[in-house]
């Protein structure tokens, strides 16, 4: 790639980054309600996208053996810390952190 093809796909990359997240705020200004099913994607989205990821994560373990263990103590910790603390951050971060120490030093 040459330095000219470098900058242009990087200014596409800015430009492409940018309109996604300035025209939802063009689109649907604070002052105006948006369409209900707008507003329904915004209520089912997040749910669907966390259930796509925590599938996609353990689409590869293997449960018919250990391999498939690390996931599951992470994914009941992470169901635990989310109960006790309501804190979606603090639940994901905490097992993430489980999760790669179970698989550094337990699981190898």
């Amino acid at each position: 790639m040459t330095g000219m093809q470098s900058i242009i796909t990087i200014f596409a990359v800015i430009l492409g980054t940018m309109l996604t997240r300035f025209l939802p705020f063009f689109i649907f200004p604070e002052g105006k309600v948006p369409p209900k099913f707008i507003t329904y994607l915004g209520t089912v989205l997040p749910y669907a996208v966390i259930g796509l990821l925590v599938v996609y994560c353990v689409k590869d373990a293997l449960w018919t053996s250990f391999h498939g263990l690390p996931e599951l103590i992470a994914i009941l910790f992470i169901i635990v810390i989310h109960k006790w603390k309501k804190c979606t951050l603090l639940s994901i971060g905490a097992g993430t952190i489980l999760y790669m120490v179970l698989v550094q030093t337990c699981f190898r």
